[in-house]
């Protein structure tokens, strides 16, 4: 996590901190603008990992928002193995939302909300049939997927619920 830390600060980054070792990264960055700042980041990971990298940022509010949004009724998500979101960099369209609900099965449902699809599992993954592959071929497009904890985690490691 320290190379991913230098990589990320060798881009101008500032308060750069990684969380828990599966490529959270948490920084301050002068410029708002999001898509420049995946690229520019997606780009560098490249030149120091030697090969391609997805990169999606979610600002503080956005992180918040995402922790707080409830896309299943609490009973289901308290019922759950597993609770899931999959993070991507644009929204998706409807005829895409429609293909993902639809790989909803016994042990897998899904709820598109923005840039994110929320994910639960009555099984653990090694008990489930279901994999990402369907997911992939539907979406077409590179996405990441982080524990609902993790998340929550973060939010509270790092304050990021104002009020």
């Amino acid at each position: 996590m320290e190379s991913l830390r230098q990589v990320f600060e060798s881009l101008g980054f500032s308060n750069v901190t990684t969380f828990i070792a599966s490529g959270n990264v948490v920084f301050e960055a002068t410029t708002r603008n999001i898509k420049s700042l995946e690229k520019n980041i997606k780009g560098r990971l490249q030149e120091a990992l030697g090969y391609e990298v997805a990169a999606f940022i979610r600002t503080e509010a956005e992180l918040a928002e995402i922790v707080n949004y409830k896309p299943f009724p609490r009973s289901k998500i308290d019922a759950a193995t597993e609770f899931n979101i999959i993070f991507l960099a644009d929204t998706v369209d409807e005829k895409s939302k429609q293909k993902v609900s639809a790989l909803r099965t016994d042990t897998d449902e899904f709820h598109v909300h923005g840039r994110e699809i929320y994910w639960l599992r009555r099984q653990r993954q090694s008990g489930s049939t279901f994999s990402t592959v369907p997911l992939e071929k539907t979406l077409g497009r590179p996405f990441t997927i982080r524990g609902t904890t993790t998340i929550k985690r973060m939010v509270l490691k790092f304050s990021f619920t104002k009020g």
